[in-house]
């Protein structure tokens, strides 16, 4: 039975669907990212980002985008994360592990009456919610017809948790993943203890 999930969704730019390491995608929708790939689709049932790759190809598809690739700033990164408290304390969703990063997010969270997928868009929403109320969004300047283009790409990763061993070891993992940036480890005041 699954008790939790740990998902990963990045920022607008940050996992191309013609990535050499592998997407989740079956196309490529811009000609202008086309040109440099085919959809990469990945069936792979753990991370390919340590994959081989080369990079300066995925740079170039990346100067390709209709927008430049969103990178959080610190500040940016608060204002998601209390978008994320306001949601998680609404929908009574026990979020274990958050760790929020200049181009994407991991959280470990509870099972829920809603799926993953569903937690992930409300999630997203509040976000977005709270970079737009505080004047952060990063395409703010970029509206068309009182619409703002998102900031965080289409889906999402997610990763099955059965038993509290892989919940703890999920948290670990998420706990120490700004570390491996070089950015110091994130402490959130909605993230709850593993069983509390």
């Amino acid at each position: 039975m699954v008790l939790a999930h740990h998902v990963i969704f990045g920022t607008y730019g940050f996992w191309l669907p013609n990535d050499p390491r592998g997407s989740w995608s079956d196309f490529v929708g811009a000609w202008e990212v086309f040109r440099y790939g085919p959809a990469t689709k990945t069936t792979a049932r753990r991370s390919v980002a340590a994959r081989s790759h080369d990079g300066q190809l995925r740079k170039a598809a990346k100067g390709a985008l209709r927008r430049p690739a969103v990178e959080l700033s610190g500040v940016q990164a608060r204002a998601v994360a209390r978008g994320f408290a306001w949601y998680a304390e609404r929908a009574n969703v026990g979020v274990l592990a958050c760790a929020v990063l200049p181009d994407h997010v991991h959280l470990v969270i509870e099972r829920h009456r809603l799926t993953a997928e569903q937690l992930v868009i409300q999630l997203k929403a509040a976000a977005t919610r709270q970079l737009l109320a505080d004047s952060l969004h990063p395409f703010a300047d970029r509206a068309e017809e009182g619409r703002v283009p998102k900031c965080f790409a289409r889906g999402q990763w997610d990763v099955f948790l059965d038993s509290v061993e892989d919940i703890r070891r999920a948290v670990g993992y998420v706990d120490a993943n700004p570390l491996k940036e070089g950015k110091r480890r994130q402490r959130w005041s909605f993230v709850r203890a593993v069983g509390g």
